[in-house]
C-alpha cells in the first residue's frame, strides 16, 4: 500500500524540523516483508541504475527526528538531486504508529535486516548506499554481510559491532524498565557531559522520545537491539584471507562525535574492517548526534564519499575550498587510531579513499587520513 503526500513543507510537532526538499515527490509505502510490514518513505525517483540512498534510524527516533536536519542541509539536497532517498522506519516507530497487540513478537535485529531486500524489490531498486545510526547502522551492516551485492556503500554513525552494548550497563544502573525507558535511551544518544550542558537539544529529544514515539513499541525495539548478536567481522590479512574473511566488502565511512558515548564501539568496528575500504571520521566538538549537530560537515563528508565511489555529481562537485582542506589533511603516516583517546580536534583514520575508477582498487594501500572537522 502506498500514499502520495502533498508536496508541502510541514514541521514535526516537537523537533521543529521541516520536511525535506519540497520540490521532490514524496510517497509513503507500507511494504509486506517476511517478518512483517515496514513503513517506508521515498523521496524522489530512482535515477537509472544508480543506487538509492537508504536510511535507517536509531532507537528512540524515527526517520524524521533522526535525519531531517541532515537532509534539509543545502549540500545534502544537492546530492539528493542525483539519488532517490528511501527512509525506513523500524516497525512501530513511525509517527502515529499504533501499539502492537499483546504477545507480538518483535523482529530480531537479524530479521530487521532480512526485511530490507523486500523493500528494494517493491520499489524496483537494485542496490543502495546506506546511512544508518546506532541500531540502524547495525541493521545495515548485517544486510551488507548477508547480501553484499545489494549494498554499494555504507555510512555508519555510532555503530556498535559487539553483542553487548550500552543497555546492559544502563539497565543495571536504573531501576525499573518502563519508568526509566526514556532515560535509558537518552544515555544511549548523549554523553553525561551533553546531558548536563546542552539543555536545549536534550529537552527537545527527551520530549520527542517520551511523547512522539509509542512507548510500548519502543520497548520492543530496544529489547531487540539489546539482544543483537556480534557482527563477527574481522580485519582481513593481505595475501592471506581477503576473499574468505567475514567483513564488509563495500566502502565504509564510520562517523562518531568525539564526545559520543559510542566512541569506543566505533573504534572497535574500525579495527575489524578492511583499512583499504574504511574511513573513520571523528567529529570534534560533537556528541552523540553528529547528523543533527554537524549536518554541514557530515554532508560534505558524504559528498566526498559518494564521489570516491565513482558517482560524479555534475555541476555539484565539492567546493574548491572544501576539497582543498580535505586533501591537505591526507597523510601516509603509519599511525592509526587505536583507542578513544588522543587529539579531540582531529580524526585518526586507517583508510583508503576509493578512487573514481575501479582500476585503482588493486593498487590501494592502507593509509591514515586526518580530517579536522
Amino acid at each position: 500500500m502506498k500514499r502520495t503526500l502533498p508536496v508541502v513543507c510541514e514541521m514535526t510537532a516537537v523537533l521543529d524540523l521541516y520536511q525535506i526538499d519540497c520540490a521532490l515527490p514524496v510517497v509513503e509505502h507500507d511494504i509486506e516483508t517476511p517478518h512483517g510490514v515496514l513503513h517506508v518513505t521515498m523521496r524522489g525517483t530512482p535515477k537509472g541504475s544508480r543506487p538509492v540512498i537508504l536510511t535507517y534510524h536509531d532507537i528512540g527516533l524515527n526517520h524524521k527526528s533522526c535525519f531531517n536536519t541532515l537532509f534539509n542541509f543545502e549540500d545534502m539536497q544537492e546530492i539528493t538531486q542525483h539519488f532517490a532517498v528511501v527512509h525506513v522506519d523500524a516497525p512501530g516507530q513511525q509517527e502515529g504508529a499504533p501499539p502492537f497487540p499483546n504477545g507480538y513478537q518483535y523482529p530480531t535485529m537479524d530479521e530487521l535486516a532480512e526485511m530490507l531486500p523486500s523493500v528494494l524489490t517493491h520499489l524496483k531498486v537494485g542496490s543502495l548506499i546506506g546511512i544508518g545510526v546506532g541500531a540502524g547502522a547495525y541493521i545495515l551492516s548485517r544486510l551488507a554481510l548477508n547480501q553484499p551485492a545489494l549494498v554499494e556503500g555504507l555510512v555508519l554513525i555510532n555503530v556498535d559491532p559487539c553483542a553487548k552494548g550500552w543497555m546492559d550497563w544502563a539497565a543495571s544502573k536504573l531501576s525499573g524498565w518502563t519508568s526509566n525507558l526514556v532515560d535509558i535511551v537518552m544515555s544511549h544518544h548523549f554523553s553525561t557531559e551533553e546531558l548536563t550542558e546542552n539543555q536545549e537539544i536534550i529537552q527537545t529529544y527527551r520530549l520527542h522520545i517520551a511523547q512522539d514515539i509509542n512507548q510500548s513499541n519502543l520497548t520492543l525495539f530496544c529489547a531487540s537491539y539489546n539482544s543483537r548478536r556480534d557482527l563477527e567481522i574481522e580485519r582481513p590479512v593481505p595475501g592471506l584471507n581477503e576473499d574468505t574473511v567475514n567483513t564488509l566488502k563495500c566502502p565504509v565511512l564510520l562517523v562518531v562525535g568525539d564526545n559520543s558515548p559510542a566512541v569506543e564501539a566505533v573504534v572497535e568496528c574500525n579495527s575489524r574492517l578492511n583499512p583499504t575500504k574504511t574511513t573513520l571520521l571523528k567529529m570534534a566538538d560533537c556528541g552523540g548526534l553528529p547528523q543533527v549537530v554537524q549536518p554541514g560537515k557530515l554532508a560534505e563528508a558524504f559528498k566526498y564519499f559518494v564521489q570516491g565511489m565513482g558517482y560524479m555529481l555534475r555541476n555539484h562537485s565539492l567546493p574548491t575550498a572544501s576539497m582543498t582542506r580535505l586533501a591537505r589533511s591526507r597523510t601516509h603516516s603509519s599511525s592509526s587510531m587505536g583507542s578513544a583517546e588522543g587529539n579531540r580536534s582531529r580524526t585518526h583514520t586507517n583508510a583508503q579513499l576509493e578512487g573514481a575508477s575501479a582500476a585503482h582498487d588493486n593498487q590501494a594501500r592502507p593509509q591514515t587520513m586526518e580530517v579536522s572537522c
